[in-house]
Formats: C-alpha cells, structure tokens, sequence
C-alpha cells in the first residue's frame, strides 16, 4: 500500500491486498452501505466521521482517511445542499491543494490498482467523495 505521508492519520482496517498493474487510474465511488465487492479493490473510507449503523468488520474498508475529508466548518457548511454544490467543490478543491501529500498517496494508489472512495451520506450525488474524484481525475 506504500507509505502514508508524515502528519496524517490514516487507520488501516485491514490487511487484505489487491493486485498491481500498470492500467490507468480509476476510481469508483461507492455508499458504505452498498455490498463490498472484489471490483472495488481498495476501499477508502473518506469520511470525517464514521458511518452510522455499520460496524467496522462489515465495512470492509482498507483505509480510512479522515484527513482528506472536508473540514468540519465546511461540512456543516453544506450539508448536502445542491445550491452550494459549486461553491462547496470550490472550497473543499482549495482545502485539497493545501493536503497535496495526501491528495499524491491517493493519485499513487489509483495508479497501481482500483481504488474505491466510500462514503456514508444518503446523498448520491452531492457529496464529498464524488467531489473528491472529480479533483483527482483533474490532478491527472
């Protein structure tokens, strides 16, 4: 899985591996309550806080990266609201450049193998892993 950069603090949830190969990026995005499957190779949890109702065992999630979350002033800021969308991306895109080395440790990760940013919100489109993958596909 590589090394994480200093000054973050990712929980590594288990030990299960994925292959390598020298394919393109790709990441999926995908609900913690949605079925894990072999197709989603690594499964990030890229949520500040830790989804309701689901434990940790049936997440099936490899990493979780609670520092490249959006902060929690922007957070509560949106709220899954779909007229601050824009304005939400641009804040949390801004929040990103300034956590490069995590943002490079996700990109790396992609690039070996499939990755898959996990959320919990009820809300498909507006939310910050569908933000997330959109900055990273721009970062490329």
């Amino acid at each position: 899985m590589g090394t994480v950069p200093q000054g973050t603090v990712p929980i590594f949830l288990s030990k299960r591996r994925r292959s390598s190969s020298s394919r393109v990026m790709n990441i999926k995005v995908k609900r913690i309550y949605d079925k894990a499957s072999n197709e989603d190779g690594l499964r990030i949890l890229v949520d500040r806080l830790w989804p309701r109702g689901v434990s940790k065992k049936d997440a099936s999630i490899d990493i979780w990266f609670k520092d490249i979350a959006p902060s929690n002033e922007l957070r509560k800021w949106f709220n899954h609201d779909p007229e601050k969308w824009d304005k939400f991306k641009s804040r949390y895109f801004s929040e990103l450049h300034n956590n490069s080395e995590l943002v490079a440790h996700l990109i790396e990760s992609a690039k070996k193998g499939q990755i898959t940013l996990i959320y919990g919100t009820k809300e498909t489109r507006f939310n910050n892993a569908t933000a997330l993958k959109e900055y990273l596909e721009r970062k490329l």
